[in-house]
């Protein structure tokens, strides 16, 4: 189990993302933890020089949409890379197997056939806790490490 802060990192060896546009798809379910990682994720690109105007933020309702909001943006050429935000909390049933899965396959797919990269942040946590831990809390900010891989991988 992480200890220590896992959105640290090296800002000098981080792309100057000033002239990169990118697209956040960021679920709805569970707001208050992907608000978190919205914010961690916009202010990161902004601090390493990405303008407000080309940070693009979309809806979409639930963890397992994620995959098509991330298809519609690939379509759309003006993007360097985009991000999906997203959280899925174990419950009683399996539905978070089957939607864990399906996003992590779904967003693999697209990453193996299109040509912009989608920079997958998917929270998948046994309790609320481990997802406020992992959206600003003790462990850090996914969305932080999200936008990071988005600039790098835009540059790539």
């Amino acid at each position: 189990m992480a200890t220590k802060n896992l959105s640290e990192y090296n800002a000098a060896k981080v792309p100057d993302a000033s002239n990169m546009t990118f697209a956040i798809v960021v679920s709805e379910w569970n707001p208050e933890i992907t608000g978190a990682l919205l914010d961690g994720c916009v202010s990161t690109l902004e601090k390493h020089g990405a303008l407000p105007e080309n940070i693009h933020v979309k809806t979409v309702p639930g963890s397992f949409e994620l995959i098509y909001g991330a298809r519609q943006m690939t379509l759309n050429d003006g993007y360097d890379a985009i991000i999906v935000l997203g959280c899925v909390i174990r419950g009683e049933t399996p539905h978070f197997d089957y939607i864990c899965q399906g996003v992590t396959q779904g967003i693999a797919r697209l990453n193996a056939t299109n040509n912009i990269p989608v920079v997958f942040g998917l929270l998948t946590t046994e309790n609320m806790q481990q997802a406020q831990d992992r959206a600003g809390g003790r462990l850090g900010n996914k969305g932080d490490e999200c936008a990071v891989v988005a600039i790098k991988m835009a540059k790539f």
